[in-house]
């Protein structure tokens, strides 16, 4: 197995960041509204958005105690950012990018202290009838692994790997949304791959899995 195999493997999974549901006209329609200041508004775009960031949220951070407090976060800046959003880019970029850059700001707090990842995130594929108790530990310190792994990436690399391999979003999209060129992403992807490949290797619980 590619180490950047297991960012596709068993873990947790969704669909992958989307734009707003509803009809597109609906969209701008939403969004000034919150921007006039429409509580009800705003509360509907929380609800249709919640499960969408919080999943960006765990996939960018991994398996901690932090999620409900960055997502929070996400939609706080929201809230104060959303009068500056014109549409030059989709609603869903935007989204992308604001959480994006809390998750990663989370991230850059805590690089002086060490992480303890919870052993049980509640967005683990459900347990199968042929799973024995040892594979259900297996696979939580095999995710585990890999976000030890993703620490050793610079942020910038981090983000743009969980956003290519976890959420499957297209190089020039990631582009837009760290507000940088699809050159330096592709750059990034290739350096991070790599790195992440040889911090996984170096983790007991892909011994022998990884060639």
């Amino acid at each position: 197995m590619r180490a950047t195999a297991v960012l596709t493997g068993s873990w947790p999974t969704g669909e992958a960041v989307r734009p707003m549901s509803g009809p597109p006209s609906a969209v701008p329609a939403l969004v000034a509204r919150v921007q006039g200041g429409d509580a009800a508004a705003f509360g509907q775009l929380y609800r249709e958005h919640r499960d969408v960031v919080a999943r960006l949220v765990f996939r960018v951070l991994g398996p901690t105690s932090e999620l409900e407090d960055v997502v929070q976060e996400v939609f706080l800046q929201v809230h104060r950012s959303i009068g500056r959003f014109r549409g030059q880019s989709q609603f869903s970029t935007w989204l992308h990018r604001v959480t994006v850059n809390v998750a990663l700001q989370q991230i850059r707090r805590r690089k002086s202290q060490p992480i303890a990842y919870v052993t049980d995130p509640v967005d683990l594929p459900e347990e199968t009838n042929d799973e024995t108790p040892l594979d259900r530990t297996l696979t939580r310190e095999r995710l585990a692994a890999v976000y030890r792994a993703l620490d050793t990436l610079a942020p910038k690399k981090r983000a743009v790997l969980v956003l290519h391999d976890l959420e499957s979003v297209p190089a020039a999209e990631i582009a837009r949304i760290v507000d940088s060129n699809v050159l330096t992403v592709r750059t990034r992807l290739f350096y991070a791959r790599r790195e992440f490949n040889l911090a996984l290797e170096k983790e007991p619980a892909f011994r022998g899995v990884l060639r």
